[in-house]
Parts: C-alpha cells; sequence; structure tokens
C-alpha cells in the first residue's frame, strides 16, 4: 500500500504543478490570443493603418551587404504609406484575383502576390465577421507578400525584381480556368515572360521564361521570398510551431521562432528541392522552388526601418545562350493549413514532407490517425462532436482487453480486502512481513495492484492527441457542437461565477468554469467513488479534491477535449460497474456518496 500512497502523492504534486502552469501560463497565453482576435478582427473592419515614417528597402537574396544580408539591387525606400488598403491598392496597377476560395489581387510592380483573402474563414465564428485577410501590402505596417525575381551582374541591365512594372499581356483576372501573363523587356534585350496560374485551392504557380536577344549569352540566378513586415501575433504555446519554416536539403525540417532568427539569419545547406515560408497556426505561406534545381534557402531577420521576417531562396546561377530561352518554375502556397489539401499537394506536386507544414508533434504517429478517424466519423455524422464522442467509444472498444483485464484486477482487490486488513493488523509492526504477505496475497489471487492506473495511463497519449488536433488542425476551428458550444477548439465560454451568463458581468479568465467542465467534474469524481474510500487521510483528501482540481484545470482546454474527457468518464463508470457486478464484487458507489454526504453533515465523527 505504500507504493499505492507513492504514487497518489506523485499523482497530487502533478496536479499541482499542471495546475500553477495552468494559471500562470496557459490561461494569460489564452487571454493574448482572445485579445489578438479582438485587434484582428478590428483591423479587418477597419484595415491597414499605415505604418507611418520612413519603410526601409525589403532585403532578398542578390549581393551582400555589410550587415552580411542580402538586397535586391534596385529596390527603392518607400515613404510613409497610404493610411488604408484601399488607397495601397490604389496606388498601383493591379490583376484581380478571383477563385472559389480566394480573392485578392497581384500587384504589377514587381509582380508580388500582395493581396490575398481567405473567402471561408472568418476571424470570429460570428456570421458577419470579417474574412480572414492572408497577404497585404508593403506599405502597411502588417505587409506580408510573395515576391520572385531575378539577380545578376549590372551588364545585364534591369532585371525582374520589387520595382519592376510588368505588362499584362494575356488574362484580366486570375482565376483556375484563366492564367494571367505578364512581360517585361529590358534595356539589354532580355524579355522575360511570367505566366501566374492557381488552382481550385491555395496553389499558385509562377512560371518564368527567360528569352535572351541581347547577342551573348547571360548568366543570371533567380530568387523567391517571403516577407512579413512586423512581428506578429502569436498563441506562445510550446506544442505549436508559429514562424518560419521549412523542409529542404538534408536538414530536413526547420522550425524557426521569430525570436531565434532576430539573432542570427539560418542559413541551411544547399538543396534540390523541398519547400520554405512562414506558418502560422491556421494559415501559411510557402515557395517550393522546382525540384532538381540547386537553391540556397534562408532565414532571416531584418532591423533597419521597419523589421520584418523573411524566409528567402537563391538558385544556383542559369546561364541562357544568345537566341535561346530557359524556363523557371516556382509554386506558392498561400492559404489555409487544410490537411487534406496539403497532404494532397505533397502527392500530386512531389512536395517532400509538406505534411510537416501542419504542426502533428512529436507523438505524429498518434495525433494524424487521430485526426483521420475523427474526420471520417465526421464526414459520417456531419458534426465534429458527435465524431469525438463517437471517436471515444472507438478508443475505448480498441482498449477494451486491458481495461478489462485492469477492471477485473480491481474487482478482485475488493473481494480480497477483508484478507488485507487482516494482514495490516497483523503484521502493524513490521512493515517488511506486512509487504511481504501482501504480495503472496496478490499472487495468490491473480491481481496486479497498479492495474488501477492503466485505465488513467493508456488514455493519456489519446488525451495529448486529441489536445493537439482540437489545436492545431483548422478543420476544427470554429466547429460548432450543440447549444452554446459554437467552437469545439475553444474553452467553454460559460462559467459558474456569473450564473452562466445570467448576471451581467465578466469574470476571469481562471473563473470561466463552465457547464462541459463541471459536466466533466461530476462524472470524475463519480467514477472516483466507484472504488472504496482509501484509509489513509491523504489519500481519502487527494481522492476527494482532485476532481475539482481537474475541473478549474481543463476549463481552460478545448471544449471538444472536456467533452471527450467527460464521455470517457461516463464510459468508464459503466463498463467498471457492469465488470464489478460480473465479477460479484460490491459497488461502493451509493455507499460512499452517503458516507460523503453523512460526513458533510456531522464534520465531528466522534461525536
Amino acid at each position: 500500500m505504500d507504493n499505492n500512497r507513492n504514487l497518489l502523492i506523485t499523482i497530487a504534486l502533478s496536479v499541482i504543478i499542471l495546475t500553477v502552469w495552468q494559471m500562470l501560463y496557459v490561461n494569460p497565453r489564452i487571454e493574448a490570443e482572445r485579445e489578438a482576435a479582438r485587434i484582428e478582427a478590428e483591423q479587418a473592419a477597419q484595415p491597414g493603418v499605415g505604418a507611418g515614417g520612413q519603410a526601409a528597402d525589403v532585403p532578398a537574396p542578390g549581393a551582400t551587404d555589410a550587415g552580411g544580408a542580402a538586397s535586391v539591387p534596385g529596390s527603392t525606400a518607400q515613404g510613409a504609406g497610404p493610411a488604408t488598403l484601399e488607397a495601397a491598392l490604389a496606388a498601383g496597377q493591379r490583376v484581380r484575383i478571383e477563385t472559389p476560395r480566394l480573392s485578392g489581387s497581384i500587384n504589377l510592380r514587381g509582380a508580388r502576390l500582395d493581396d490575398l483573402l481567405l473567402k471561408d474563414y472568418r476571424v470570429t465564428v460570428e456570421d458577419d465577421s470579417p474574412n480572414i485577410r492572408l497577404l497585404n501590402p508593403s506599405s502597411l505596417a502588417d505587409g506580408y507578400y510573395v515576391e520572385t525575381g531575378y539577380v545578376g551582374a549590372p551588364d545585364l541591365g534591369s532585371l525582374p525584381g520589387p520595382d519592376t512594372v510588368w505588362q499584362v499581356a494575356e488574362g484580366e483576372v486570375l482565376t483556375p480556368q484563366s492564367p494571367v501573363t505578364l512581360t517585361y523587356t529590358n534595356e539589354k534585350g532580355l524579355t522575360f515572360t511570367r505566366i501566374v496560374e492557381v488552382d481550385e485551392n491555395y496553389m499558385f504557380t509562377v512560371s518564368d521564361t527567360v528569352r535572351n536577344a541581347s547577342g551573348a549569352p547571360v548568366t543570371l540566378q533567380s530568387y523567391g521570398r517571403t516577407t512579413r513586415l512586423g512581428r506578429p501575433q502569436t498563441s506562445g504555446i510550446y506544442i505549436l510551431h508559429e514562424g518560419l519554416i521549412g523542409v529542404t536539403g538534408e536538414e530536413g525540417l526547420q522550425e524557426i521562432d521569430y525570436s531565434d532568427v532576430e539573432e542570427a539569419p539560418v542559413r541551411p545547406g544547399r538543396s534540390s528541392d523541398g519547400w520554405l515560408g512562414i506558418t502560422d497556426k491556421y494559415w501559411a505561406v510557402t515557395m517550393v522552388p522546382r525540384a532538381g534545381t540547386d537553391f540556397q534557402p534562408r532565414y532571416a531577420h531584418f532591423a533597419d526601418g521597419r523589421p520584418r521576417y523573411q524566409a528567402d531562396f537563391l538558385s544556383d546561377p542559369l546561364t541562357v545562350a544568345d537566341g535561346a530561352s530557359a524556363t523557371v518554375e516556382t509554386l506558392v502556397f498561400a492559404g489555409a493549413k487544410e490537411v487534406n489539401v496539403i497532404d494532397s499537394y505533397e502527392v500530386e506536386r512531389g512536395i517532400r514532407q509538406f505534411e510537416l507544414l501542419i504542426d502533428w508533434g512529436w507523438f505524429y504517429f498518434i495525433t494524424k490517425p487521430m485526426f483521420y478517424l475523427i474526420d471520417w466519423l465526421y464526414r459520417l455524422l456531419g458534426n465534429f462532436g458527435l465524431a469525438i464522442l463517437a471517436t471515444t467509444v472507438v478508443v475505448k472498444l480498441v482498449f477494451f482487453p486491458l481495461a478489462n483485464k485492469s477492471y477485473k484486477s480491481m474487482a478482485n482487490m475488493k473481494k480480497v480486502q477483508p484478507a488485507m486488513l487482516e494482514i495490516r493488523e497483523k503484521y502493524a509492526d513490521d512493515k517488511m512481513k506486512q509487504q511481504q504477505a501482501m504480495m503472496e496475497l496478490y499472487k495468490k489471487e491473480k491481481i496486479n495492484p497498479l492495474a488501477g492506473c492503466w485505465p488513467i495511463l493508456i488514455q493519456i497519449p489519446v488525451f495529448f492527441a486529441l489536445y493537439k488536433v482540437l489545436y492545431v488542425t483548422i478543420e476544427m476551428r470554429h466547429a460548432p457542437f450543440f447549444g452554446w458550444i459554437q467552437d469545439l477548439s475553444a474553452p467553454d465560454p460559460t462559467s459558474i461565477f456569473n450564473l452562466f451568463g445570467l448576471l451581467p458581468y465578466d469574470v476571469p479568465s481562471f473563473l470561466m468554469i463552465g457547464v462541459w467542465p463541471i459536466i466533466m467534474g461530476i462524472t470524475m469524481f463519480l467514477q472516483m467513488r466507484m472504488n472504496p474510500t482509501p484509509p489513509d487521510p491523504t489519500q481519502a483528501m487527494i481522492f476527494t479534491w482532485m476532481p475539482v482540481v481537474f475541473t478549474f484545470m481543463l476549463a481552460a482546454f478545448p471544449a471538444g477535449l472536456v467533452i471527450y474527457w467527460a464521455w470517457n468518464n461516463l464510459l468508464s463508470i459503466i463498463q467498471q460497474a457492469v465488470i464489478m457486478k460480473r465479477q460479484g464484487a460490491k459497488i461502493e458507489l451509493w455507499d460512499n456518496l452517503v458516507a460523503l454526504f453523512r460526513r458533510s453533515k456531522n464534520p465531528n465523527p466522534a461525536e
């Protein structure tokens, strides 16, 4: 029993640590996310507050400057930008983008993709909430764009870059059915033809053909860059990466936080395939150089003028003979990180490990199958909440043999409790003999004293995988259940401390104890009362207060996770009751509840 006591003390200490971590770390982060969502909604409603002041050159691969960074030759510094998004978009010529899932425009200055709206996603769950704006012109404070171009020797003339004004040769609106063709001819006889295509989802294809009529061979390098001005608001939770990301070369996956790249640029080794860009929790903008073309990836931060973050690549030199032409292709993904879409791009486009754009975490082998199961059940049932409930049943069936064995062992322990009490009394003064006698009893009756821990232990990885799925997959974002739960990826919005919204005031985040956390706490309390009350006062106290602690702790977790835990508790109660009845063991629930009620009415049992 000392082992059981130590186990309970360990659990109690773990719960205390988790609770402190929840209150001091997770809750403030959740508040920050809510504030960020509020600010994002306000900015979307009144888009494009100007940066003000003098904007610095936006760097890109090319000639190395004194700081070790690279800048595109010919780029000009921008002054204070337009005050609104509308003014920024009206400042130059553009080609409109219109697809079933995207709208926006391409800036003909630089042929830059810097205006993109996601039609299927809104900032909040409200129907009139603004759509998510992914990309913005560089003249705005939250500028965010993708650009491709060329660098080379000065005698090649002006090469396509940030300030190049392209001409529209064909196509007025970019759609999945109608690509757009842009052209530019420089003073040295080099003609660049750029064809921009987009599919039904979020992938752009940029194909550049260089035709050389200069009278001599030319050597130039193509580049691509994803640039973000200002440091964006992130969730700040360690289980999720937000920042610069890529899979290139032998290094494989690179996840670089904004704070890390501020210290020094990251330059992975040369690569011939892969991708790189910038990722948010649910959205990403990445570039995929054409496979088979060697390039040098880089992740950098620039503090001169307007601070900005950049993921870019510079291809190996390309030589085009006089009278010949060459084509360079770059894929640009800009959109929502939908699992099925990302996976299809990896397979159909041959993009190496593109699935890692979604942060599945270390338990990838559990997390992703968990998502596929929930997603399949969602398509069957039509509601992600019901899919989570059905997933719980499936998990219960998978682990039924182990849980069944565990509950049988627990039932047998109840049957031998008189013998255990007799051993304790007989060897009250000799703990060593008491332990030996206990072990002999366990062996004789084929009892595992730690079997009761298995139902909890086996669901920990499942719990974590479900938490990860709810937190990182966009499919769960704003997914409703029933009633007041309109977003399974967010905490239960109600609180008992304002009578679930009946009283007209808000409560602090750590007091947001909603209906579902309370249901979870009740089911956990009932499950623990299925077993006899421990004779040790410390153990009894832990058993009494653990459901309360877990109620407060899980209240800030996604509602879908709390619903899963409550439903799992209820199924465990039913399963344990059935097994105990079949084994002839007494179900202690009613007696424990009566005893607890009597103790609460009479706090002094000696009277």
